[in-house]
């Protein structure tokens, strides 16, 4: 038998062998790629679910409505008290009065308004936290499997590698 048959033969065995050294290899160890692409198609998924919340019918007048009054309490609370220091100073023989119904205000009455303010701006200070740390960064796709994605603008070498082919 001569050498090149015996080299072709050997070649393939050693392909042979790789192919099921690297079969062998997924079982223990995941293909970092495919984890890559599979986190992608995860992200774009729930991605894709939380657009498709939004997508709807127009909000009517009455969701419009109730959304400018959920506006309201804080521009409110702001405002009043600002006026209550501007109508301290322009009438204090008013406004003495006024306070002294409020130090007869009971103690419990006090702590439920208290509790209602509290539980209102606790709310939607806890619904901004988890809405900003539930926002996923676009994941980096990087390695050998760039082309199957959205190319970077202007990568030349990408350009370049594409048109021949490879």
């Amino acid at each position: 038998m001569s050498v090149v048959p015996r080299f072709a033969e050997a070649t393939r065995a050693v392909g042979a062998l790789t192919r099921a050294a690297t079969g062998a290899a997924r079982v223990f160890r995941a293909d970092a790629s495919e984890g890559q692409r599979l986190a992608h198609a995860a992200r774009r998924a729930a991605v894709d679910q939380l657009g498709a919340e939004f997508d709807g019918a127009p909000a009517g007048w009455f969701d419009r409505f109730v959304d400018g009054v959920n506006r309201l309490p804080r521009p409110l609370l702001a405002f009043g008290t600002l006026g209550l220091f501007v109508y301290a100073m322009v009438d204090p023989v008013g406004f003495a009065p006024r306070m002294a119904g409020l130090a007869v205000v009971p103690e419990p009455l006090w702590w439920l308004l208290g509790a209602i303010v509290g539980f209102y701006f606790g709310a939607r200070e806890l619904h901004h936290r988890r809405t900003a740390r539930t926002a996923l960064p676009e994941p980096v796709v990087s390695g050998w499997h760039a082309g199957e994605f959205d190319a970077p603008e202007g990568n030349a070498a990408l350009e370049a590698w594409r048109r021949e082919g490879a």
